[in-house]
């Protein structure tokens, strides 16, 4: 086992806010940036090669980007780096256990898109989201060694994580990669565990630590406090009529966590990382017949125009479930004694300012 201690990478979070899930096509100084990013992006597991003088390769979920995958991901790029070739991070959308769930997934920590955009902060050069459908859950793994790795990307290192598995019914692993590579002239390596304070880092245990409301245990495991980003989208504008106006991010996944919460946003103020205080709704809003899981944050003593903007909502601490109330009157009663004591909450633990 390998301890580490979290060190957040600098300006990482902030740096995502300007990619995570786009929910339209930007305009723009904005929109070269968009499309050169997305040049970086394959979805398909055959296809034309990719990196016709080699390649480094980690595989992975990649769901949230904790430490344990930051150090993957890092052994990738610097063996990249070292062999002055790409550095190529490889997982699947959906996730096969999401695939395989059916109509029941389980939580998600990170969307697809800041997903890649975080690979690619981490130094990856190329980006592979690799459609997960009954046609790719056949595959066996030695075709997908020889069909992507070898033949799209001339794979000269792999590198996986511990327990690693793939391939029609999970059949490949470390030991097949390196019997494939033997073959096919490609080194496959796996990193060892990662721990944080004698704990085994793994998303699973995030998942579990943001469902109880820790987000202290969650921010050592993932390295950072958590956030989600993207872009702020209109809503019913419910929230104004009742004098709470909000920001809202769509989340067209399962969330890890649903309820009321004391949040910290940043990104209001542009390229200013300064967080502004406010108070957030993560649910499905049954009370007033919602549906898709979306995310309101009601920034304190704001006025503003957020809508098309990209933010980050950092998660404090929880207030309450998500819960059906008989009518309006009785919601707004409620959030106005959450905002009150979101603020209190707010003003013992102030946020730090990411440089």
């Amino acid at each position: 086992m390998i301890s580490v201690i979290a060190d957040p990478i600098p300006g990482y979070t902030y740096t995502l806010n300007r990619f995570c899930e786009y929910s339209g096509r930007p305009r723009g100084p904005d929109r070269q940036e968009f499309q050169e990013s997305m040049s970086r992006l394959f979805r398909d597991v055959e296809g034309a090669r990719l990196c016709p003088d080699g390649s480094v390769v980690c595989i992975g979920a990649f769901d949230g980007l904790h430490l344990g995958h930051r150090a993957l991901v890092q052994r990738t790029v610097t063996r990249a780096r070292d062999l002055d070739v790409p550095a190529v991070a490889l997982s699947f959308e959906p996730l096969p256990r999401e695939f395989f769930a059916g109509q029941s997934p389980p939580p998600r920590l990170t969307l697809p898109r800041a997903k890649a955009e975080g690979l690619r902060v981490l130094g990856v050069d190329l980006v592979g989201l690799m459609r997960f459908d009954a046609h790719t859950a056949l595959i066996p793994a030695e075709d997908f060694v020889l069909k992507t790795l070898v033949e799209r990307l001339a794979v000269k290192e792999v590198w996986v994580g511990p327990e690693f598995c793939f391939g029609h019914r999970r059949s490949g692993d470390v030991a097949l990669l390196r019997s494939l590579g033997d073959r096919y002239g490609f080194i496959a390596e796996k990193i060892e565990p990662l721990q944080v304070q004698g704990e085994r880092i793994s998303s699973t245990l995030i998942r579990e630590a943001l469902s109880d409301g820790d987000f202290a245990h969650a921010a050592r495991l993932l390295g950072r406090p958590y956030r989600i980003g993207g872009r702020v989208v209109r809503g019913r504008r419910l929230g104004r009529t009742l004098g709470f106006p909000t920001a809202n991010l769509r989340f067209p996944k399962t969330p890890a966590l649903s309820g009321v919460y004391a949040t910290w946003v940043r990104g209001v103020s542009g390229s200013d990382s300064t967080p502004w205080p406010s108070v957030s709704s993560f649910g499905t809003r049954p009370t007033v017949g919602g549906g898709e899981p979306l995310l309101e944050a009601h920034l304190f003593d704001f006025d503003g125009d957020l809508y098309g903007r990209h933010i980050e909502i950092e998660f404090v601490s929880k207030l309450r479930d998500e819960l059906r109330f008989s009518g309006l009157p009785e919601l707004t009663e409620q959030m106005h004694r959450d905002a009150a004591l979101a603020r209190r909450i707010l003003s013992e633990q102030p946020s730090r300012v990411i440089v």
